[in-house]
């Protein structure tokens, strides 16, 4: 057996022993929100910006709709005869995948499954057939190539691009980009032809949000000090024991007030799959009480809040 088919293999065995023991201990069914975004009520001069899990945010920015690394479904992993094998959902989606206006624009970080979700991304490109604009990160197309997108391209660090009015700046992090265990990735120093990850700087009406994507704690977010950043959306969770990886709260504060001096803090990646050993409300507890001691502010702190930043 060669070694590709055997990492494939341990991969798909070692989900299909999460799947069955999650059965085995009974878990229970994911909880519902306490919180329900309203797009409806959205303006076309302000920022509106909806956490609908993990690390899918809904933003209207000044009137166009970009949806992050959606994921909606129960589980997320590798998908075997119309079965996924892997975490399953603790918290449903603040708004379901019927319920979320047509997205304009898609922005990928990466092409790891919890923020790539093939199943996502294809029901919602078959609901808006050749409508919706893609983003990903550099060396990562592929994947998604075959949906129905209007256009979709990549994005690499330090590159700018504008769509839509928009301009778009991708940001080295530090993480890795493989999506399965034996692809070639810049992590491992395959910078031309690995699978790249990406922060993103989403620019428009003199605003800026930066989309941080998933990332450990790192130093090359200060360059963008000057930026002007407004809103930062930076990931909280899984970094017990992954904390090569995955910032811890702390970590995510230093970044985005410190090092980026953006006004207001957008917690993701938390909350919605058990990825780490710390205890699933462990990391907004921690931001909680930690929050007091950074200059930022804290735009929203739960799953389905909605923070909104008007332009006037």
């Amino acid at each position: 057996m060669n070694r590709r088919r055997f990492i494939r293999n341990i991969s798909l065995v070692s989900a299909g022993f999460l799947f069955i023991s999650e059965k085995i201990q009974g878990k229970e069914p994911p909880l519902f929100t306490e919180h329900k975004p309203d797009p409806s009520s959205w303006k076309s001069d302000e920022i509106n910006i909806a956490w609908i899990g993990h690390s899918t945010v809904l933003i209207n920015f000044f009137g166009t709709i970009i949806l992050t690394d959606p994921v909606f479904f129960e589980r997320i992993g590798v998908s075997v005869f119309g079965m996924t094998f892997g975490p399953s959902r603790f918290t449903h989606p603040a708004l379901t995948i019927d319920e979320i206006p047509k997205p304009d624009i898609i922005l990928l970080s990466h092409a790891h499954m919890d923020h790539m979700d093939y199943e996502s991304l294809d029901t919602i490109t078959n609901k808006y057939s050749d409508q919706i604009d893609c983003i990903t990160a550099y060396n990562t197309a592929d994947v998604v190539a075959e949906l129905k997108w209007k256009s979709l391209q990549e994005i690499d660090w330090d590159e700018e691009i504008e769509l839509q009015g928009i301009k778009f700046k991708a940001n080295e992090v530090k993480h890795f980009g493989w999506r399965y265990p034996w692809e070639k990735d810049r992590s491992n120093g395959y910078m031309q032809d690995g699978r790249s990850y990406n922060a993103v700087i989403i620019e428009k009406n003199g605003k800026k949000i930066l989309f941080g994507g998933d990332t450990a704690y790192h130093e090359l977010f200060k360059p963008l000090k000057d930026e002007n950043i407004d809103i930062a959306i930076m990931p909280i969770g899984a970094y017990n024991p992954w904390k090569k990886n995955h910032c811890n709260p702390e970590e995510a504060l230093i970044m985005a007030d410190e090092h980026i001096g953006a006004k207001y803090f957008i917690p993701i990646h938390t909350k919605t799959f058990k990825q780490g050993m710390e205890p699933v409300d462990e990391p907004l507890t921690w931001l909680n009480e930690s929050i007091s001691r950074y200059k930022i502010n804290l735009a929203l702190d739960d799953i389905g809040k909605t923070f909104t930043l008007s332009n006037l």
